[in-house]
């Protein structure tokens, strides 16, 4: 059985990979704008941004689940899980449970109220995976977004 862990600095190479295998898995090769000194001074710095679990298959991260604090103004605390990523080869193998296992652990650690994450609609196979673990996927809601352009044209209609 494989064991996640904390992911440490070293880490943070191989999570950019993954990182970048999931943004081409979702038709996003290309957005990708975040860097590994980047990954490395918000996780480790003085007041880090996010918190990463990883699993090694043979002494290689071959997945990842990176969480942040956020704050209800309904429930107080809770988690935010951006992302869960398994390498694609390793895919089905159990890996995902096992890294949910860890994010659901921490969270009821910490006593958050929910943990919540987004997931792309076509992708069918993640969406069982998370109602199957009891998960809501609210298909009602809508993500909202502005990309650093909109944040830019905003400010300038100020």
């Amino acid at each position: 059985m494989y064991q996640p862990r904390l992911a440490t600095q070293e880490d943070m190479p191989r999570v950019y990979e993954l990182i970048k295998e999931l943004a081409e898995f979702e038709k996003e090769p290309d957005a990708v704008e975040v860097t590994v000194e980047q990954l490395v001074e918000d996780g480790y710095g003085e007041q880090p941004k996010f918190v990463c679990f990883v699993v090694d298959v043979n002494d290689k991260v071959e997945g990842i689940a990176m969480i942040y604090p956020r704050y209800s103004s309904w429930k107080g605390e809770v988690i935010h899980l951006e992302d869960l990523i398994v390498s694609q080869a390793l895919r089905g193998k159990g890996l995902g449970t096992i890294l949910l296992d860890e994010v659901v652990k921490y969270g009821k650690q910490k006593g958050v109220k929910r943990i919540s994450w987004d997931v792309l609609d076509w992708n069918e196979p993640a969406i069982k995976f998370y109602e199957k673990k009891g998960a809501n996927v609210m298909r009602d809601w809508d993500i909202v977004q502005m990309d650093e352009q909109a944040i830019d044209n905003y400010i300038n209609k100020l």
